[in-house]
């Protein structure tokens, strides 16, 4: 198993939705990461997805239910006194 830190900071809590954004595509990143560890052959396969609008999407999706669990963990903002 690698090192790799899956969870920056081991939590997911953040201090607002955009801070949970951001995390949310940092662990996108982290997971596409420790799945194809070399370097060279990611930057070859991101000129396959850039060209392929399902790839894309499924992108999106990753980063959407990455936030998701954010968004769970954090009690989606509500208990923040300055949330909408």
């Amino acid at each position: 198993m690698s090192d790799l830190q899956l969870v920056p900071g081991n939590s997911l809590r953040t201090a607002t939705p955009e801070e949970g954004r951001q995390l949310a595509v940092k662990m996108a990143r982290l997971v596409i990461k420790l799945t194809q560890p070399d370097d060279e052959k990611r930057r070859q396969q991101r000129a396959i997805y850039a060209e392929n609008p399902m790839m894309l999407i499924a992108i999106g999706q990753t980063v959407a239910a990455e936030f998701a669990t954010i968004a769970a963990a954090n009690n989606y903002w509500r208990d923040r006194p300055d949330a909408n």
